[in-house]
């Protein structure tokens, strides 16, 4: 991961770190709402015996893929102080 280097022609340190922390925190407001969108088997019976599972899945690689971001962002804040 290519990580900003904080120089004099460059942005600076305090500004990357608080753009950071914002996305970090927009990432983590929309895991929660991923979370909260209703989610139970009798939305998917009709499509089939496996269609939750794979729902469920679905939503699972979702969550994982916003979680992936937020630990990019917690890295390159890391790595930035």
């Amino acid at each position: 991961m290519m990580i900003p280097t904080v120089h004099l022609n460059g942005t600076g340190k305090h500004n990357l770190l608080s753009e950071l922390e914002t996305a970090y925190a927009a990432v983590g407001t929309a895991i929660d709402a991923l979370r909260q969108v209703t989610f139970h088997g009798r939305d998917y019976y009709v499509q089939g015996p496996h269609a939750y599972g794979q729902a469920r899945t679905e939503m699972d690689v979702r969550l994982d893929a916003l979680r992936a971001v937020q630990d990019d962002l917690l890295a390159m804040h890391t790595a930035i102080q």
